[in-house]
C-alpha cells in the first residue's frame, strides 16, 4: 500500500509552486499549499481545489506555522525584480524569517526540507559558467540585494540548522525558469517579451542585448526539485538547477517575435543597476547526484508557454 506523504509547499500558488503541487499530487501525495497571495494567485491552482488530498492555507511564512508534515518545499518569496523591489524589507523578511520559521517547523516534525534558492546568489558573476563552489559577486547594498542577500542568508540558515540540529536539508539554486502560470507583468524577460510581442508593442531590451541568460522550462525544474528531495541524507546541495544552453537577449527577442508572428520592433534602454551580464549554470553536480538534466529546449518551451500568455492577452 502506498503511504501518502504529507508535503507542504510554501508559495504553492505561485508560478513554480503551482506546478510542483500538481506534480506531487499526481505522484500520490497529500499536498498542503501555503501562500499569502502577494504574487501567487488562486487561478494557478483552481483545478486542484476539488482534490481531497489538496489543502490551501492563506498564510505568510514570516509568521510561524504549526502543522504536521513529512516534507517541506520552501518556495515562498517574490522572484521577479518588479515584485521584490516593490517592498524590499518584506522581501528580505520573507527569505530570512520565512526560512527560520520553516526550518523550525521541519525541526519539530523531523521533516526533510528543501530551500528554493536562486542563481542570484552568484550576483553579477566573474566566473562563467557558474558552479556551486563559486561564492558569487553580489552588491550587498544595491537595489537587488533584498532578494540576493535574503536568499544567501537563507542558505546560511539551512546549513547552520543542518550542522547544529542534524536537520535533513536540500538547497536548490534555481536559474531562469519560464512557462505557464508566470505572472504576465512580473518584469521577467520571457514574460515581458511574449506579452509585448502579442500586443505588437515595442520589445524592451535593457543594455545592448548581448547580455545572456539560460532558460529552463518549468516542468524540467520541477523534476529537478523532486529528484533533489528524493536523495539520501548525504546530499544537501547547493545544487544548480537550470538549462545550460545560453542565449543573448537579442536572440531570445527574435525567437519570440518569430514564434508569435509579431510585428514588434526592438527598443533599447539602459541596463538596470547590478543587472548580471552573464548567467549560465554548470549542472555537472545535478547530472551526477540527481541523474537530472533538462529535456525541453527553448523553442519547444516557448511554444508551450505562448498559448498561456495568449489566453491572458485576450
Amino acid at each position: 500500500m502506498h503511504l501518502r506523504k504529507r508535503i507542504l509547499v510554501t508559495g504553492g500558488a505561485g508560478f513554480v509552486g503551482s506546478h510542483l503541487c500538481r506534480r506531487l499530487l499526481a505522484e500520490g501525495n497529500e499536498v498542503i499549499c501555503v501562500d499569502n497571495f502577494y504574487t501567487g494567485t488562486k487561478d494557478n491552482i483552481l483545478d486542484l481545489l476539488a482534490n481531497p488530498y489538496f489543502e490551501l492555507l492563506r498564510h505568510d511564512v514570516t509568521f510561524p506555522l504549526y502543522i504536521e508534515v513529512d516534507e517541506i518545499y520552501n518556495l515562498a518569496c517574490p522572484a521577479s525584480p518588479v515584485h521584490y523591489q516593490y517592498d524590499p524589507v518584506q522581501t528580505t523578511k520573507t527569505s530570512v524569517h520565512g526560512a527560520i520559521n520553516m526550518l523550525g517547523l521541519a525541526k519539530r516534525n523531523n521533516a526533510k526540507i528543501l530551500q528554493a534558492s536562486t542563481s542570484e546568489v552568484y550576483g553579477d558573476p566573474q566566473v562563467h559558467p557558474q558552479a556551486e563552489g563559486y561564492w558569487g559577486h553580489v552588491n550587498p547594498i544595491g537595489i537587488r540585494s533584498c532578494y540576493d542577500e535574503g536568499k544567501r542568508c537563507a542558505e546560511t540558515l539551512f546549513f547552520d540548522y543542518h550542522r547544529q540540529h542534524k536537520l535533513q536539508i536540500k538547497v536548490a539554486r534555481i536559474f531562469n525558469t519560464y512557462g505557464p502560470n508566470m505572472h504576465p507583468n512580473d518584469g521577467r524577460v520571457v514574460s515581458n517579451f511574449i506579452m509585448q510581442s502579442l500586443r505588437s508593442d515595442p520589445i524592451t531590451i535593457f543594455g545592448d542585448g548581448t547580455q545572456t541568460r539560460s532558460f529552463c522550462y518549468v516542468d524540467d525544474l520541477v523534476g529537478g526539485l523532486i529528484a533533489l528531495m528524493s536523495t539520501g541524507e548525504d546530499i544537501t546541495g547547493p545544487i544548480n538547477l537550470g538549462n545550460p544552453n545560453e542565449f543573448t537577449m537579442l536572440a531570445l527577442a527574435e525567437k519570440i517575435v518569430t514564434l508569435t508572428g509579431s510585428k514588434s520592433e526592438l527598443v533599447f534602454k539602459p541596463l538596470p543597476q547590478d543587472d548580471p551580464v552573464q548567467r549560465q549554470p554548470d549542472i555537472s553536480v545535478a547530472r551526477r547526484d540527481l541523474n537530472w538534466e533538462p529535456l525541453v529546449q527553448l523553442e519547444e518551451g516557448l511554444s508551450k508557454a505562448i498559448p498561456y500568455f495568449k489566453s491572458l492577452a485576450g
